[in-house]
């Protein structure tokens, strides 16, 4: 996809996930970037409503996710604040010809990237810094009774989280309860 004016719009490994880079404005004071815009975003043929904004803040080895909505799917802009993580968007959509597979992307607060995921996949990262500090819009209101998630580790997704030294990630009760992913119900 092309470049807008205000933003690099680049594909991954998935069709349908983009890879976003706002253009910066550097001087001797420091820099500015538009990092969204609507207008920006229409002319790059992305969303650009969102009804609600999240923020987390996790630690070194803090791995959160697979999650996805069922009822109400989520599209989601993802951008880290602060700290280095590598976020994984996983298809789920049963007519896509990228049904699951998935993608990994580093993302840097320093760096000015965002992750576009569309709706119809599960999302996760993992803090490769001390901390990380990561903002997502979502283009859909979270709905608790939709909520599913899908195991880090299941076997047929095999994803190669980067761990470093072969340790395990720290996941809460919730994540390392997930379905696996021949077992998962898929969003509509």
């Amino acid at each position: 996809m092309p470049a807008t004016n205000e933003m690099e719009v680049l594909n991954t490994g998935l069709c349908d996930v983009k890879l976003l880079w706002p253009r910066q404005f550097k001087d001797d004071r420091g820099w500015f970037a538009e990092v969204f815009n609507s207008n920006t975003f229409s002319v790059a043929g992305l969303p650009d409503a969102f009804v609600q904004d999240n923020q987390s803040f996790s630690r070194r080895g803090e791995l959160r996710g697979l999650h996805y909505q069922l009822g109400q799917p989520q599209a989601k802009l993802v951008r880290v604040l602060s700290g280095h993580i590598w976020e994984v968007a996983v298809d789920l959509r049963r007519d896509s010809p990228d049904f699951g597979r998935r993608t990994g992307t580093p993302l840097i607060g320093e760096g000015l990237e965002l992750l576009w995921i569309p709706e119809g996949f599960a999302h996760g990262f993992v803090v490769l810094s001390e901390t990380a500090n990561v903002l997502y819009k979502t283009t859909r209101y979270y709905d608790a009774e939709g909520e599913r998630c899908i195991r880090w580790n299941d076997p047929t997704l095999a994803i190669d989280w980067p761990m470093g030294c072969g340790s395990e990630p720290k996941v809460s009760p919730k994540n390392g309860a997930g379905t696996w992913f021949q077992d998962a119900e898929w969003p509509p």
